[in-house]
Order: structure tokens, then C-alpha cells, then sequence
């Protein structure tokens, strides 16, 4: 059975890297897709699509987030990692105060993952970009939305120490020895 294992955390915590790394490794992986959508929105004039409308930025992200879940399942790999998650959009919301509907959660309960790696805040490695507009203060108070979200639906949340990448790394593959 093909295990979903997806990797989360806020911003700037690493996530990327671990996931770039577990690709190199020969891992099969679906990448973050909100720079994407933010990228598009750009082109389409929209400076910051997250913060001029969050509904709509977070309805994207979910479709997207769903696409890559089903892609996941045509894939001939026993792993698949994830860059953030399906319940990462509400996390989101929810740390904006935004309402949303109801589909958001429904969403998060029909595709489950197996395992659920997270990545804490470490201010030493946090940089903000044109895409990542979040104070590092905001990144950890998204990160315990991030928890509660996962939480919520039931994941056990594994915390994977603050290192190098190739110990995050590691530290992950470890704890999935079982799967591979």
C-alpha cells in the first residue's frame, strides 16, 4: 500500500530543503504549490492574492492540493511526500480569522495521510522573500494553527529536530523504516 506522508510546518522552517533532499535521494515528491498560484495571481496583477483575498488564494491551493493527492495514487512509488498538506489551507484561514466553508474541513477528513512530519520554527534559518511575507513571531503563531489543524483530524504529529538538512532528513526516513 502506497504510504502519503505529507511535511509541514510554517513558513521559512525548512521544508523545502527536506523535501529537495528526499528527492535527491530518489524520492518521489509533490511540491508546495502556493508560490505557484501566488506567482499566477502576479501575472495576472495581483501583488499578494493571500492577502487580497484569502478565500479565494485558499479555493486554489485546495484544488491543487487535491489534484496533487489523487496524482499521488497513480504514482508506482511505495512513498510519496507531500510539501504542506490539504489541512494546512484551513490552518491558514483559520490563523486569518477568515470564515470558509464547510467543504475545507470535509476535504481534510476525505484525504488522509499516513504520516505527518513537522518541521518547527528556527529563527536562525527563517528569511522572508517576495512570496513569504510573514514575520517570523507570525510563522510560529501559524505553526500552532498548523498543530491544532492536524490535530483535529486526528494525525499523530512526528517533530523532527532543528539540524542539517541531511539529519532532518534522516530523522525522517528513519522513523518510516517500517514503510520503506
Amino acid at each position: 500500500m502506497q504510504q502519503k506522508i505529507v511535511i509541514i510546518g510554517g513558513p521559512g522552517t525548512g521544508k523545502s530543503s527536506v523535501l529537495n533532499e528526499l528527492i535527491d535521494r530518489g524520492y518521489f515528491c509533490m511540491p508546495e504549490i502556493s508560490r505557484e498560484v501566488t506567482l499566477m495571481a502576479k501575472k495576472k496583477g495581483i501583488d499578494q492574492l493571500f492577502l487580497t483575498d484569502p478565500l479565494l488564494f485558499s479555493n486554489l491551493l485546495l484544488e491543487g492540493r487535491e489534484k496533487q493527492f489523487l496524482e499521488a495514487d497513480k504514482k508506482k512509488s511505495n512513498l510519496v511526500f507531500f510539501d504542506r498538506g490539504i489541512p494546512d489551507v484551513h490552518a491558514y484561514l483559520n490563523f486569518l480569522k477568515t470564515d470558509y466553508p464547510e467543504h475545507f474541513i470535509e476535504k481534510s477528513n476525505q484525504y488522509l495521510y499516513q504520516h505527518v512530519f513537522m518541521l518547527p520554527p528556527w529563527k536562525e534559518i527563517y528569511i522572508s522573500d517576495n512570496e513569504r511575507y510573514e514575520s517570523f513571531e507570525q510563522a510560529v503563531e501559524i505553526d500552532l494553527y498548523l498543530q491544532k489543524a492536524y490535530q483535529e483530524i486526528g494525525y499523530n504529529i512526528i517533530m523532527v529536530p532543528i539540524g542539517t538538512i541531511e539529519e532532518r532528513t534522516n530523522f525522517i526516513l528513519d522513523s518510516l523504516k517500517g514503510e520503506l
